[in-house]
């Protein structure tokens, strides 16, 4: 990303690309504007851009077409677009995230959350390259990834991430211990110096250093064990003992999982090794880093006695509800549909929409919203039958198949998520927030329904025809 940001504004409104191009230019951003998309893609890939102002509706081109070609190409993927239409922001916040956007932003357009969303994303945008500039700092690390991602066992990922940090900085001593901040005891799951190692339960008292790393959770680094003021009641203890301790050098690196602290890199080096320094510990830090998603997969398969479909569960769900996203929802939809039509029974489909939503994220703001949706998930599933489909179908829209359930059985479901919705308050103590929802319901067979898409369109019908006469309930 460039000192200063570079925008492209992309519209068919003159007026409006004058207007944001001066205000974005005011604000310190290089912007520049081009009527229409025709040329979009070229523009993009010849001048290079740090985000896109795209708006949906344009003669000359449908702006969500030019956004699939933006995120379908290798080189302009990771740009952030953000869409601006006059379309219902409901319809087009779905669509636009559906097909990769960054955000949407409804017409008339509010000139302090446009900048407060363009800063956001910049920022996020920025971070994301600093890291991948981070991760090319050495030459090995991509061949460390590589053979980290090539297995899906949590402690063959542990053994190699010490064996490549050890012989990558030449030291000797390179272990992983598994611990909270709250714990005295320690497991060694994994030591360069001994590959063998593979659940060894150490006494944390022992290991200053690393207990200083968990109750800071940031990197300590040791420049000399014999001097540092860290080490003064520990080496007391050595001297009482006649203990000989060869290290010398130590850097320690706290990692997490699932956002939840879960242990220590642990790194040393002896009178023989180079010493530790801060760019070898950063480098460390970035490997772990890096090897986290891959760790965070495997301890979660590991956990599934069930292998196959815990695999297929991890591509099938949303990762911030944990429903099923979008693409399992549409599989699992053909799948019942046949069977449906197979073993002649009936089908329901609720479409579920939390009413006023954008109220909620422009009050309490996103982590409240989004703490919200994973509550509403929750509480879905709670009611939900074995058999049944929770999925996300997108932002907060929710879609639930009902098989073997009719007419009079959706509406029952629909009338209990009603009332269990207006009896809960959502949110947190400091933040409470009471929701409303409407939903809209079809069922199969029907005469005017002949697969997937069409049962979703019309629960979608009545999902809407629900909003327009007040929210708040169900219409089938």
């Amino acid at each position: 990303m460039s000192l200063v940001p570079k925008i492209l504004v992309a519209d068919d409104d003159e007026t409006l690309n004058r207007t944001l191009s001066w205000v974005l230019k005011d604000n310190g951003y290089d912007v520049e504007t081009i009527a229409g998309g025709k040329n979009l893609v070229e523009r993009l890939l010849t001048n290079g851009y740090d985000l896109l102002l795209l708006d949906i509706l344009m003669p000359d081109v449908d702006g969500l077409d030019l956004l699939e070609r933006i995120k379908t190409h290798p080189d302009l993927k990771n740009l952030p677009v953000l869409m601006i239409s006059s379309m219902p922001p409901e319809e087009g916040t779905i669509t636009s995230l559906g097909l990769g956007a960054a955000d949407f932003i409804p017409k008339p357009i509010r000139i302090r959350e446009l900048l407060a969303r363009v800063k956001a994303h910049l920022r996020a945008s920025r971070e994301l390259d600093q890291a991948r500039a981070e991760a090319r700092s050495r030459d090995d690390m991509m061949d460390i990834l590589r053979e980290v991602t090539a297995t899906i066992k949590s402690d063959e990922i542990y053994q190699i991430l010490v064996r490549r940090v050890a012989r990558g900085l030449k030291i000797s001593k390179c272990s992983i211990i598994l611990a909270g901040p709250d714990d005295t005891t320690g497991t060694v799951v994994a030591a360069y110096e001994n590959p063998m190692l593979r659940s060894l339960e150490v006494d944390l008292k022992h290991y200053p250093e690393v207990r200083e790393t968990l109750d800071r959770q940031s990197m300590v680094l040791v420049a000399d064990v014999t001097t540092d003021p860290l080490y003064h009641e520990i080496r007391t203890e050595w001297e009482s003992k006649g203990v000989q301790v060869p290290t010398r050098s130590v850097v320690s690196i706290p990692f997490s999982l699932k956002d939840a602290p879960a242990g220590v890199f642990f790194l040393r080096t002896t009178d023989q090794d180079p010493p530790l320094n801060v760019s070898d510990g950063r480098f460390a830090q970035q490997v772990i880093t890096a090897a986290v998603s891959a760790l965070e997969k495997a301890h979660d398969l590991e956990k599934a006695i069930a292998g196959k479909n815990e695999m297929r569960r991890l591509a099938e769900v949303d990762p911030l509800t944990e429903a099923f996203n979008r693409r399992a929802l549409l599989e699992r939809m053909t799948v019942e549909m046949e069977r449906t039509a197979r073993f002649e029974t009936v089908l329901a489909c609720l479409m579920i929409d939390i009413d006023d939503f954008k109220d909620v994220n422009d009050t309490y703001g996103h982590l409240v919203g989004d703490r919200v949706l994973r509550q509403f998930a929750d509480m879905l599933r709670q009611d939900q039958r074995a058999i049944d489909v929770v999925a996300r179908y997108g932002g907060e829209e929710f879609v639930v198949l009902l098989p073997e359930t009719g007419a009079t059985g959706a509406r029952i479901f629909a009338e209990r998520i009603l009332r269990d919705v207006t009896g809960r308050v959502f949110g947190d103590d400091a933040t409470p927030v009471r929701l409303t929802v409407s939903i809209g319901g079809a069922t199969y067979p029907d005469k005017e329904i002949a697969d997937g898409a069409s049962l979703l369109h019309r629960a979608d019908q009545n999902l809407y025809m629900a909003k327009r006469e007040g929210r708040n309930r169900y219409q089938d």
